[in-house]
């Protein structure tokens, strides 16, 4: 089977999976937000959130990487800026779960974590948004 059939195929996954990732990052971006300073409510809900994040969320980014470098490798974009550009967010986004994963283990344990930056949620938002746009017009 050619790439050319496999691509569109490619894309489609790449973009499911994108999108269960993104909304496990926002989730617990709201979750880390909403329930901070409430230890119990934190100890009842962090495992729960802990086995979702490693069960749908980090899977979900993985694929999304592995075919998002597929097609970068196989598509025609090597002169364009818009991916690079795309690339570094996704890699921020990437971080951000990072340290969500490390954030919810924590709390998943009753250990102190240091207070969420309040804005995670709203950053994520604006860098999910940006990636939709680049990916979808490439405007350079």
């Amino acid at each position: 089977m050619s790439l050319a059939l496999l691509y569109p195929w490619m894309k489609a996954l790449h973009v499911a999976a994108a999108l269960i990732f993104a909304g496990g990052v926002l989730t617990v971006a709201v979750f880390l937000r909403v329930l901070r300073g409430n230890a119990e409510a934190e100890r009842t809900f962090a495992p729960a959130l802990r086995r979702w994040d490693h069960a749908v969320t980090t899977p979900a980014m993985l694929l999304a990487w592995a075919l998002g470098i597929g097609m970068a490798c196989s598509g025609y974009w090597s002169g364009s800026i818009w991916l690079p550009v795309k690339a570094v967010l996704v890699i921020a986004l990437s971080g951000l779960h990072g340290v969500q994963s490390g954030r919810l283990r924590r709390a998943s344990v009753g250990e102190e974590f240091i207070a969420t930056w309040h804005m995670t949620a709203p950053v994520a938002v604006a860098m999910l948004i940006v990636i939709g746009f680049l990916a979808t017009a490439k405007p350079f």
